[in-house]
């Protein structure tokens, strides 16, 4: 097999990435003569090495999507949305909205090219943030070490077992404002492979996913390995909430959603302009 039939996917360790990629990894699935090689790495590291165009096909947030939109593709296929659930601003003591907004409050995020710190500038505009790894950001508010933090990923469905307080959920947020989906992550394909690897890359993608959601128990089998501490109930929620109708295709309203985030990021100063394009339906 030449180099060039090896693939490297990219994407977070979590559990719902896990249960997507799971029969890819486990060989469950025709890949059209491709391999695999998965790397794993938190989103905002493979935001910055999709920025530097390393990856050939890779998990990334909406907000860096916007910034590589030239160089790279979305797949049609492998998307998180928050449907009325998302990113949640979480503080010890009760915060306000204007007080963040004001930058009274030092809010962590997980990455200045998140779509978790997109959404939340857009609902506070002149928020004051520090960056810190995701999975910090919970024990650092708990601790006093920052009054507030944004939480991705599992930590949405632990906070108030470790005494933390909502500020917001900026999915349930903006659900209310566009009565949309909240758009997080999607996989890209860098265009430069060609339409011949993209489309084989893209279908191996597509029955990855369809095999997770048709064998669930094996799937989350193995995203158990990436739960971060949760039990098999809660793990099995989030994978839930993050691995559904929408990750098996966009459809109308969601590159409706996922346009409607970037032309307000535009609009907001926080992005360049730019028209959604995707790989075609595998």
């Amino acid at each position: 097999m030449s180099s060039s039939d090896t693939i490297t996917v990219a994407h977070s360790p979590d559990s719902d990435d896990a249960f997507m990629f799971y029969a890819l990894a486990e060989g469950r699935v025709d890949t059209e003569g491709l391999a695999f090689r998965h790397e794993l790495s938190d989103i905002e590291s493979l935001n910055r090495r999709a920025m530097a165009g390393e990856l050939a096909v890779t998990a990334v947030s909406f907000h860096a999507y916007a910034h590589l939109a030239d160089r790279y593709l979305l797949l049609p296929h492998g998307a998180s949305f928050g449907d009325g659930y998302g990113p949640v601003v979480v503080s010890r003591e009760p915060v306000s909205r204007r007080d963040i907004a004001a930058g009274d409050v030092t809010v962590a995020s997980p990455g200045a090219w998140t779509t978790a710190a997109l959404a939340l500038r857009l609902w506070a505009p002149g928020v004051r943030t520090v960056p810190m790894p995701f999975d910090r950001i919970e024990g650092a508010v708990k601790s006093g070490e920052v009054a507030a933090g944004v939480l991705i990923h599992e930590g949405q469905l632990t906070y108030e077992e470790e005494g933390l307080l909502a500020a917001v959920d900026l999915g349930r947020w903006w659900k209310d404002e566009t009565a949309l989906p909240l758009p997080l992550g999607g996989n890209v394909v860098r265009r430069d492979l060609g339409p011949d690897r993209i489309g084989r890359i893209s279908r191996a993608l597509s029955r990855s996913i369809e095999y997770g959601l048709a064998h669930r128990e094996d799937a989350l089998d193995h995203a158990m390995r990436y739960a971060r501490g949760l039990d098999r109930a809660k793990a099995d929620r989030f994978v839930g909430m993050y691995v559904n109708a929408w990750t098996q295709g966009y459809g109308p309203e969601g590159r409706r959603a996922v346009q409607t985030l970037l032309d307000r990021a535009h609009a907001a100063g926080a992005v360049p302009k730019v028209t959604a394009e995707y790989a075609p339906e595998p």
